[in-house]
């Protein structure tokens, strides 16, 4: 009965001023719908740096030689047989792709470059970035291929186009340096500047031919679901007895790093935005106290105990941040529908590509987000109303009787 009648008290409180509540409660929705855009703009910024990276020729596993990632080189390859499949459900499996990625120095007529050179199997790179670029010219047809592709920054500093032929030098497999002329098949358009200075790509077979092994120096496999990555680890583990198996967190500790640190980001930008909401709510809520000091005196008259009082104070204020945040939620629903399409923030492309991030950004919102805005909002009502309903208790009939 107690919590019934607080509950009439706060709802009817609540109507009594209307036109004071109505404003609270737009604050409380323009505050959750803040708190949602922002962590939804963070967010996708968080999932296109985890695509960036894991698009970067890494995959979320990658299996490498002992000693290859200090010294990178055809001499720390490993064999790998020619019906391999990963021990890895379907279900989970994106897609993988063996490379030879070695060091190399690429020449054209003009100038010279440091590059590194990478043999692939076109038809398996829909897991990386070469699934998504641009391509003036031709895409290398398969594996035998003996053409290649240059990032089209690359093509600018070598003074060269589609057509002409390069020459690279590298270390081949018995430790001797290695040449051959290749013809410029294409260039791709990436999205940030570095990948197109630093890969050069052509036939894995080819590559194999030219340093002299029929080794491969990486397996690059990706999954549908991040979060697998540790358990579908241990399975490769298993298998690849004797080389490293190392997931993208390990390797890109960096990448790792503020990928998780996106997390607190999101949480700061909340506390941030409700936490400066939460003074005008308090204030609200004194002003409602001081306002029916002959109310509570009444009521404490009659026999109502603190437990009560201070249970509607907080049931006001619930209340007040519930009808906030679902209008709030609903109108970030709408929002989110209409960024579908993503934010174009073409303006700043070129500054943004320096740092491999897309120009145009799309918000993420998850389920699990909307779940913990709710609650936090809710929890954020509570606290507000600790002053509130602690100033009411103190109210006695007396004090009531001055007023």
């Amino acid at each position: 009965m107690s919590a019934n009648l607080a509950f009439q008290l706060s709802f009817r409180n609540i109507l009594r001023h209307r036109r004071r509540n109505a404003m609270l409660f737009a604050a409380v929705a323009v505050a959750v719908l803040g708190s949602s855009l922002s962590m939804g703009l963070v967010r996708g910024w968080q999932y296109d740096m985890l695509d960036g990276v894991v698009g970067n020729l890494t995959g979320h596993i990658k299996v490498h030689a002992p000693g290859y990632l200090d010294d990178p080189g055809i001499q720390r390859g490993f064999e790998l047989a020619s019906d391999y499949q990963p021990d890895v459900p379907s279900e989970d499996l994106m897609g993988w792709a063996p490379r030879i990625s070695v060091p190399a120095v690429i020449l054209s007529e003009r100038e010279t470059r440091g590059i590194q050179l990478v043999g692939i199997n076109p038809s398996a790179e829909s897991i990386s970035f070469l699934d998504k670029v641009v391509i003036d010219g031709e895409n290398l047809s398969g594996p035998g291929d003996g053409r290649m592709i240059i990032g089209k920054e690359l093509a600018r500093q070598l003074k060269t186009r589609v057509g002409l032929r390069l020459v690279i030098m590298t270390q081949g497999s018995d430790g001797l340096t290695r040449e051959r002329g290749f013809r410029i098949a294409g260039t791709y358009d990436a999205e940030g500047t570095g990948l197109e200075k630093a890969y050069v790509f052509s036939g894995l077979q080819t590559i194999q031919s030219l340093l002299d092994t029929e080794n491969v120096t990486e397996v690059s496999i990706r999954l549908n679901e991040e979060p697998k990555k540790l358990s579908i680890q241990a399975l490769l583990v298993d298998f690849f007895i004797g080389l490293e198996v190392m997931n993208w967190e390990e390797l890109n500790p960096q990448a790792a790093g503020l990928y998780l640190f996106t997390d607190s980001i999101i949480y700061i930008f909340f506390f941030f935005i409700m936490g400066a909401l939460i003074f005008g709510l308090v204030n609200t809520l004194i002003a409602s106290v001081m306002e029916r000091t002959k109310e509570f005196g009444m009521l404490r008259a009659l026999g109502m105990n603190r437990r009560t009082i201070v249970l509607e104070v907080v049931i006001e204020s619930v209340l007040i941040m519930t009808f906030g945040m679902i209008f709030g939620l609903v109108l970030a629903y709408f929002s989110f529908l209409g960024l579908e399409d993503g934010l174009n923030l073409g303006v700043w492309a070129e500054g943004l590509e320096s740092f491999g991030m897309r120009a145009v950004l799309y918000p993420i919102m998850r389920v699990d987000d909307f779940v913990t805005i709710a609650l936090m909002s809710l929890f954020m009502g509570v606290l507000a109303s600790y002053w509130p309903a602690k100033r009411a208790t103190r109210i006695t009939p007396l004090e009531a009787m001055r007023g």
